[in-house]
C-alpha cells in the first residue's frame, strides 16, 4: 500500500508514527512519500493540529498517535 505522511520538524510524534511504519514495513508491503506540511499552506492549515496523518487515496486513514496495531489493521483491511 502507498500512502502519504504528512509531519513537520521537531514533531515528536510524528518521529514515533514513521518508526512505526518502518516496523510494520518489514512484514507488509507499505512504502510512502513524506510531506512536510510547513512547505506546504493549504496543507499546513489542513493538518496542523491533525499530524502525524496518514492519507490514502485522498482520505485520512490515520492521524495523530499511530501505532503499530493502527497501521497493520489498515493494510490488512486493504489487502
Amino acid at each position: 500500500m502507498d500512502v502519504v505522511f504528512y509531519t513537520k520538524p521537531g514533531c515528536t510524534l510524528c518521529d514515533e508514527a514513521e518508526q512505526m511504519m518502518k516496523l510494520v514495513q518489514e512484514d507488509y508491503p507499505l512504502t510512502w512519500t513524506t510531506v512536510n506540511i510547513e512547505e506546504n499552506d493549504a496543507k499546513h492549515e489542513q493538518y496542523v493540529f491533525m499530524i502525524p496523518v496518514i492519507e490514502k487515496e485522498g482520505t485520512v486513514v490515520c492521524s495523530g498517535s499511530i501505532s503499530y496495531v493502527d497501521l497493520v489493521v489498515l493494510l490488512e483491511e486493504n489487502v
